[in-house]
């Protein structure tokens, strides 16, 4: 989910380095004393109104005092995130992300996020590449098919070693086709339509038509699910009922239905899963494994199965993967979940890979590694990360030389060839890239030996 980010903060950082990775460290009181040969920046547009003033810099060395609201970002040079668990504190240093500095000068741009922040200095500190773990290549359902332990171990063999390209919906292959010669490796599409709330109001859906056409080409089939509330559609400007996945569109109460088995509410969840189901089977007898993504961005709360907390949100995750596996038998699904925060996370009984939905500011080709270290310190290295969502599509140069090990991204529908967010050269450099994998060099990723 985008944020709109402006007056940005400019820190000139007047030494000279080695292309060093460096991680950025942020010191919430104000500094003072610092020796003068740390050097000297200067700070402007400082969002707060204060105006401009000079900060002392180790490398290029930054200190704030925040009162952002939970979850915001403040991105430095690609993205620096100021996640919640710190947004509390008053005083103190916390890591921020890991910047690759050049030979010479270097500038390090501050974007402000929601909320205000008061910045007086950088601290940076070398560190080294992150090595690539040893990821699970065998999915959490015991009972996955053959096709779906193929694509997982598939996975796991590259983690580390290339990134698969993805799109969002079939319809925008035909123009990375052209401007690149190159069709992703990976397709997502939305079980949006096939909600029961917007059935009866008339909608229809191709996706699963489309899915099976990309899996005959040879592609890897993704899913998430734009649930439409089961009931409760406000269904007034503005939130119209086919806006019903929003958290503001519906009055349905997530705590109350799962507390309550076998009422109206509760039902309910399960007749929509349970549609869900029917078309994920039709994906199932044609063979074709599917990166399941339900529930995803729980942890914004802008959608309402994440609107009364990570417990009931962690809970439908859970019912549904029950739902799913045990009681419909579908086990062609690789279970993906897309929220970074700790809190929200399901277990890792019933996720194969965890995700994150990642719209820096346009045309920030940066690694989005805070993101990615922060997914996997939450799994413990055990399992793969991706970039499951995506606006600006990161530099593979910078993904391989920081170690962001994202599995694929995939970028939301229209950012593609939105030359704001993506110019055309760097999308045609990024699928000509040797670091990306394209379809064409796919291997039978439903028969990949396990």
């Amino acid at each position: 989910m985008s944020r709109p980010m402006t007056d940005p903060v400019h820190i000139a950082q007047k030494h000279s380095f080695r292309k060093w990775m460096l991680v950025l460290l942020c010191i919430l009181s104000v500094l003072a004393g610092c020796s003068p040969e740390q050097g000297k920046g200067v700070v402007s547009g400082h969002p707060s109104g204060s105006g401009s003033k000079s900060a002392s810099m180790a490398a290029a060395n930054a200190a704030w005092r925040s009162a952002l609201s939970g979850g915001d970002t403040v991105p430095v040079q690609g993205q620096l995130t100021v996640g919640p668990d710190i947004i509390e504190a008053e005083n103190g240093t916390i890591p921020a992300t890991k910047l690759l500095l050049q030979q010479g000068d270097n500038q390090i741009r501050v974007l402000s996020g929601w909320g205000w922040y008061e910045i007086d200095s950088f601290i940076l500190t070398p560190v080294p590449v992150n090595p690539v773990p040893s990821v699970a290549s065998d999915p959490v359902d015991s009972g996955a098919s053959a096709a779906a332990r193929s694509l997982m171990h598939y996975l796991a063999d590259q983690y580390g070693k290339f990134i698969l390209s993805g799109q969002t919906d079939l319809g925008n292959v035909s123009w990375i086709y052209y401007q690149t010669g190159k069709k992703p490796a990976l397709v997502a599409l939305d079980m949006m339509d096939y909600s029961p709330s917007r059935v009866e109001r008339g909608t229809s859906s191709k996706a699963v038509e489309d899915a099976i056409a990309w899996a005959r080409q040879g592609g890897i089939v993704s899913f998430q699910w734009h649930w439409n509330s089961p009931s409760g559609l406000v269904d007034q400007p503005g939130k119209e009922w086919y806006k019903g996945f929003y958290s503001n569109a519906t009055t349905f109460d997530l705590a109350t239905a799962l507390s309550s088995p076998g009422s109206e509410s509760y039902n309910l969840l399960l007749r929509d899963m349970d549609a869900i189901a029917m078309q994920l089977k039709r994906l199932a007898e044609e063979g074709i494994p599917v990166l399941w993504r339900p529930l995803h961005e729980a942890g914004g709360k802008w959608f309402w199965w994440g609107a009364k907390g990570a417990e009931p949100c962690k809970a439908l995750y859970r019912l549904m993967y029950q739902r799913f596996t045990s009681y419909h038998g579908l086990h062609n699904l690789i279970w993906v979940w897309s929220t970074p925060e700790a809190a929200w996370y399901p277990g890792d009984d019933v996720v194969d890979i965890v995700g994150y939905d990642s719209y820096p500011e346009g045309g920030d080709y940066s690694p989005v590694i805070n993101r990615f270290e922060q997914l996997s310190a939450v799994v413990g290295d055990r399992k793969i990360v991706a970039m499951t969502e995506n606006g600006p599509i990161p530099d593979p140069d910078l993904l391989a030389a920081t170690g962001a090990h994202w599995s694929w991204f995939c970028t939301w529908s229209g950012f593609n060839s939105d030359i704001k967010q993506n110019d055309p050269s760097h999308v045609k450099k990024v699928f000509q890239h040797p670091y990306v994998i394209t379809l064409d060099e796919l291997p039978d990723v439903r028969n990949y030996p396990y």
